[in-house]
């Protein structure tokens, strides 16, 4: 089958992953589509943790007519025994002829494995069809294999100014109900939901998914899966009728405080106490985000003040930044985006690439990657 093709059934899959956006935590999303004399016969995609994994999907809506056919998949097949069987194997039963993955599995117990298996079957395996589209569909699984911690995406709101809050601290509301609800989107596709406690003392804020401000036609699994929130606070300082702490979905506060009492009382409302303090008096942000990926956390969505998204920053912790511009200014005494020791040079700027930017109801969206 020509490249053109393959891209064409590839682009299919990834479609029909993206479907997974909001509930295969902490798993990949993968599509599949199973194509026989330039005709879709079976496709599928993995729905949720614990279900059937793409290659399943696709193969039992084929059936028989799986033999002989091309199977597009958007990841290496698994290839080991795990909550579900091997889908290289059901490929191998199938009798598939050919098998066209956009990438290998990064997890380094796995890569390789399922298609050496589909190789020794006698099934003709090729890689690399559109493998860039599908590792950003996935971006916080790549990051957790190859780095060993979560992908972060910073989400800011702020004026045309560059300003997110009035010296008073007053921030609410910067943006409209679109932007707000677009948030929504990013905080479901996230394994956790960061905020420093700066954050819960001047809002009070939730930091959870309302599935009624999701797309219309949005996979909702039920229950609705809420992300682990994650407390950033040095001193211990959370207010014991916080708004985060009462409501459904685990909460993690990581300090550096060592007082038993107060951890002991946070840990009676429900919360998990996590202590890691740094050489330098505060949390050692980078031990939490290796933390947070043995748990097998791969999207951290955070949302917080200058100083610690500022702290983020210095540390070369953020991946990407989601920002919302609201068409207006707000002045030269209003606060930050982040909080930053002065830059000299121009050389020493935080460089970024812009990915996409667009409007969101009365204000932009611009979403940027950090370049080197």
């Amino acid at each position: 089958m020509s490249e053109q093709n393959d891209q064409f059934f590839m682009s299919r899959a990834l479609r029909l992953a993206k479907q997974g956006l909001w509930s295969t935590d902490p798993n990949p999303r993968v599509g599949c589509v199973l194509v026989k004399d330039g005709k879709i016969i079976g496709e599928g995609w993995h729905q949720q943790a614990g279900k059937a994994h793409a290659e399943v999907n696709a193969l039992k809506q084929a059936g028989k007519t799986a033999e002989g056919s091309t199977c597009y998949v958007t990841l290496e097949p698994c290839s080991h025994q795990g909550k579900t069987p091997p889908c290289a194997q059901a490929l191998v039963k199938a009798k598939v002829s050919r098998v066209v993955m956009a990438t290998y599995d990064p997890n380094p117990q796995v890569r390789g494995e399922g298609a050496a298996q589909l190789r020794t079957a006698g099934i003709i395996v090729d890689v690399g069809v559109l493998s860039q589209e599908a590792e950003k569909l996935n971006p916080g699984f790549f990051k957790r294999m190859n780095h060993n911690r979560p992908y972060v995406r910073c989400k800011l709101a702020m004026s045309l100014d560059g300003r997110t809050a009035m010296k008073s601290g007053e921030s609410q509301w910067i943006t409209g109900p679109d932007a707000r609800a677009d948030v929504q989107s990013l905080r479901a596709r996230s394994s956790a939901i960061m905020t420093g406690v700066g954050t819960v003392l001047s809002d009070d804020p939730s930091l959870n998914v309302r599935p009624e401000e999701l797309p219309e036609g949005a996979f909702i699994p039920e229950p609705m899966r809420q992300p682990l929130r994650v407390i950033i606070d040095k001193h211990l300082s959370l207010p014991l009728d916080a708004k985060i702490l009462k409501l459904e979905g685990q909460c993690l506060v990581v300090t550096a405080s060592d007082d038993e009492e107060l951890q002991a009382l946070l840990t009676k409302q429900g919360a998990e106490v996590l202590y890691l303090p740094n050489s330098e008096g505060g949390i050692d942000l980078e031990a939490m985000l290796s933390v947070l990926a043995k748990r097998e956390i791969n999207e951290v969505h955070l949302e917080c003040g200058a100083t610690l998204a500022g702290s983020m920053l210095k540390r070369g912790l953020l991946d990407e930044l989601v920002i919302y511009m609201a068409p207006m200014l707000m002045g030269n005494q209003a606060r930050g985006l982040f909080n930053l020791p002065e830059l000299d040079k121009m050389a020493d700027a935080y460089q970024l690439q812009i990915e996409d930017m667009r409007a969101i109801g009365k204000d932009w969206r611009i979403m940027a990657s950090f370049i080197g």
